[in-house]
């Protein structure tokens, strides 16, 4: 189990991510990032959550919510990995002491200790064989005026510098 099918990978909610795996509380959760599972000893290390609040490169004024999950990607004590109950009763405790608010963009960050933290965007949790897989790709930078403006405005589908174009109009 080293590869997960990342067609369907995009942000999710702290709300989404919880629901689903309340479905299903025994089953083994395991997060899938650079090609691989993490380790069955990974640890939950830090939940944090923000507001910000931001200029984008359009000077657009920008405003959200996001929380932080950090995984500390090890391998220790013979462990197996964490079931989904168990990974829902730690964001439980930290929302004891830390508003969370549950439409919060949700941004995971990974890190084996010895490589630096990287930031992953979520796939929706999907059961197979009963163990919880959830596809974690790398969060990219983005303009956000050009995403907005491109889904405002999709490419046409005989585009004339799409690659099936038959005409050079692009020279």
């Amino acid at each position: 189990m080293n590869a997960i099918d990342k067609s369907v990978s995009a942000d999710i909610t702290l709300g989404h991510l919880l629901d689903t795996l309340a479905l299903t509380p025994e089953a083994p959760l395991v997060f899938f990032y650079g090609g691989q599972a993490v380790k069955a000893g990974y640890h939950v290390t830090e939940v944090k959550a923000g507001r910000f609040c931001a200029l984008d490169c359009g000077a657009n004024p920008e405003a959200w919510s996001e929380i932080f999950i950090q995984l500390w990607d090890i391998d220790e004590d013979g462990r197996s990995h964490m079931p989904a109950g168990k990974f829902c009763a730690i964001i439980r405790k930290v929302s004891d002491h830390v508003r969370l608010d549950p439409s919060a963009r949700l941004t995971f960050e990974v890190s084996d200790g010895k490589q630096p933290m990287s930031l992953y965007c979520a796939s929706s949790p999907r059961l197979n064989a009963g163990v919880f897989e959830v596809a974690l790709d790398a969060r990219p930078s983005s303009c956000k005026p050009r995403d907005r403006w491109l889904v405002d405005n999709p490419a046409p589908q005989n585009a004339c510098c799409s690659p099936t174009a038959g005409t050079k109009c692009c020279a």
